[in-house]
């Protein structure tokens, strides 16, 4: 590739790199793909989302579709590549990355293993990881004629998204069909797992891990609001991590060994009972809603900006010696019902814990799906496990959502 030529002189070409997506969760990776020199380009096919803005350029299309982007990769020549904060990003990143001989991702093949939920679990039986047990199916009326010889809770998944969508807690064999129609009909494989129910905290265990080895985790605890199956807070450290992370270190150092991981983020989602912690899933792509701010906070390093690192095939033998420390979380405001937004309500009990917030609202903003619909976040700190704890559980009061009356 020839530089480009300005007034007589050689300018070099700056490097592009694709992230893609642009929603609000992406922000910190467009912000630390610009920070390390890059041109960074967005894709995606809703071009209104927040993190556009923030990029240098966009281009449209559904970064599902591995072959649509692999297209505007080669038509942009770009020079990496960089999931965006969802698991579709992650499997076509590294689609694309194979294809174009691009550094910084794992073979197509395995990034099906880990973010496909049939695969993880066949891999996590063979290898015996400390998973749920769960039964694959590709047609509802086997699911429901082997879901019925579980033990029930049970949960009823579909192998291919995130943030529980299509996710039920089935109670009862009379609930069971139903739980398996809304799950195939949510999945793009149409393939569902059928998983044993683990009764226990959740939480998630974010490392990054350089030939093999994990040389950082930052741990949290998980909360949903309304919607069960979406994490709306969080807060850092995690509970009982002593007990569990030796554990945790070395399932996870077992996957990048058999699996011959490429050096990056290696995020784990786990319930705790007890002495043990149950992954129930893995991923390579930065988690959501602003999970890096108190990563960074907490740590004192760019999190964001290793995770681009890594996934433009960045050195990164020299990753910081950084210890998880003080008391850190992030809460997403949700509203309790669809309507019209007349304002946020920040009861001043919580308001010295806040020290930054990102918004997404204005008067007269619409919710459309409570379950889901994101109005802002609010970052917070905590003096203590204790005031940490009892703050977290109580969010949903102390930050609450005003909707217009009829």
């Amino acid at each position: 590739m020839q530089p480009n030529q300005s007034n007589g002189k050689r300018v070099a070409r700056v490097k592009k790199l694709l992230i893609l997506n642009g929603s609000h969760s992406d922000i910190p990776l467009i912000q630390a793909g610009k920070k390390l020199g890059y041109h960074v380009i967005t894709t995606g096919n809703i071009p209104e989302l927040l993190g556009h803005r923030y990029a240098d350029e966009y281009h449209p299309a559904d970064f599902s579709d591995c072959d649509a982007i692999l297209d505007l990769a080669k038509r942009l020549r770009i020079d990496a590549i960089c999931a965006c904060a969802n698991d579709f990003g992650a499997i076509t990143a590294a689609y694309v990355a194979e294809a174009m001989g691009l550094p910084g991702h794992d073979s197509y093949e395995v990034a099906l293993t880990i973010h496909h939920k049939d695969r993880f679990k066949r891999f996590s039986s063979d290898n015996a990881l400390t998973t749920p047990r769960a039964k694959i199916h590709a047609t509802p009326d086997f699911a429901f004629t082997d879901g019925s010889r579980f033990f029930f809770p049970l949960m009823v998944k579909p192998i291919d998204l995130t943030g529980g969508k299509g996710i039920t807690k089935v109670a009862s064999p009379e609930d069971l069909s139903v739980a398996i129609r809304k799950a195939f009909s949510a999945s793009r494989a149409r393939r569902i797992v059928i998983e044993e129910f683990v009764e226990g905290s959740l939480h998630s265990f974010s490392s990054f891990i350089v030939d093999g080895r994990i040389v950082f985790y930052f741990c949290d605890n998980e909360f949903s609001y309304i919607n069960p199956f979406l994490v709306s807070t969080s807060a850092a450290p995690a509970v009982g991590i002593d007990r569990v992370v030796d554990q945790l270190r070395e399932q996870l150092e077992g996957v990048a060994s058999r699996l011959s991981l490429v050096d990056g983020i290696l995020h784990a989602q786990y319930i705790l009972k007890g002495d043990t912690a149950w992954i129930i899933e893995i991923t390579r792509r930065c988690s959501g809603d602003f999970y890096p701010n108190p990563v960074n906070l907490s740590c004192g390093l760019d999190w964001a900006e290793w995770i681009v690192k890594a996934e433009t095939g960045a050195d990164c033998a020299g990753f910081p010696r950084a210890r998880q420390q003080g008391y850190y979380g992030r809460h997403c405001i949700m509203s309790h019902a669809n309507g019209v937004v007349e304002d946020i309500a920040i009861d001043e009990r919580i308001r010295p814990n806040i020290h930054g917030s990102f918004m997404m609202w204005k008067p007269g903003h619409r919710v459309s799906d409570f379950m889901v619909d994101k109005l802002g976040i609010v970052f917070l700190r905590y003096d203590s496990m204790d005031e940490m704890m009892e703050r977290t559980t109580d969010l949903n009061r102390l930050i609450r959502v005003r909707l217009r009356e009829n």
